[in-house]
């Protein structure tokens, strides 16, 4: 898919990777980025962006009002990359688990499917396009730090295969994006390797272009994947001892 000249809807844009994903598009010459963010601040500085092709618009991906708002205001879009998400870094058995789970869940994996319901008719309208998910490699293995999170995007995994088979005759390409630990705010005060923003932007635009169904962007998620691939259960059980 060539990215210049297309329309780009990106959930999640004020924060680390979502705002490196918008610099990132403009520098590919898309003609428009929907750069979305959930507060009123953050469309507010979006809006200043000096760039007039970043529309800013506010959008809760957990309210299917807000999600039908925005389909209607956004509907020449090419590609939509649903980057918001949530971590709120805690284990199945800590006390208030349920309580983290449940906006986990409500914002990385049915905002994400209502998102992707909400603009799959649109994509088709236009001759197809593309979704662009962003997951989480720990989505494919649990990281028993971040358990409720990995599930949470072990279901987003799913989603997008399903997604796959449904919307392929209608012309509409559905990708995975794995990253490892990226240098954010999610991630602030953990001590680990990480990738900055920009580089897993980049990669993410790369892989779209080249085709990829799937997307590991960054040494990290491209190890543990190999590992994955060679002896998954090992990998599980390396992750297991990190609690």
């Amino acid at each position: 898919m060539d990215i210049k000249g297309k329309i780009v809807l990106v959930t999640g844009a004020n924060g680390g990777i979502g705002g490196a994903l918008v610099g990132a598009l403009l520098d590919k010459g898309v003609a428009k980025v929907y750069a979305a963010a959930r507060s009123a601040d953050a469309v507010t500085e979006l809006a200043h962006s000096g760039d007039p092709r970043v529309v800013a618009v506010r959008l809760d991906v957990t309210d299917s009002s807000s999600v039908a708002g925005v389909a209607e205001l956004c509907r020449d879009v090419d590609m939509v990359i649903n980057n918001a998400g949530v971590n709120r870094c805690v284990g199945f058995m800590v006390s208030d688990a349920i309580e983290q789970a449940r906006v986990e869940m409500e914002v990385n994996y049915f905002g994400t499917l209502a998102m992707c319901r909400a603009f799959a008719p649109i994509l088709a309208s236009r001759g197809g396009g593309a979704i662009v998910n962003v997951c989480s490699i720990i989505g494919l293995v649990n990281l028993p730090v971040n358990g409720t999170y990995c599930a949470s995007k072990a279901a987003g995994h799913s989603l997008l295969q399903g997604l796959r088979a449904e919307l392929a005759p209608r012309g509409i390409r559905v990708i995975g994006v794995y990253p490892g630990p990226v240098d954010t705010k999610m991630t602030a005060g953990q001590e680990m390797p990480k990738t900055t923003p920009e580089q897993v932007a980049a990669a993410i635009l790369a892989g779209v272009e080249k085709g990829d169904e799937y997307i590991f962007p960054d040494p990290m998620s491209q190890h543990v994947h190999a590992m994955l691939e060679k002896d998954s259960r090992q990998v599980e059980k390396e992750f297991g001892t990190m609690v």
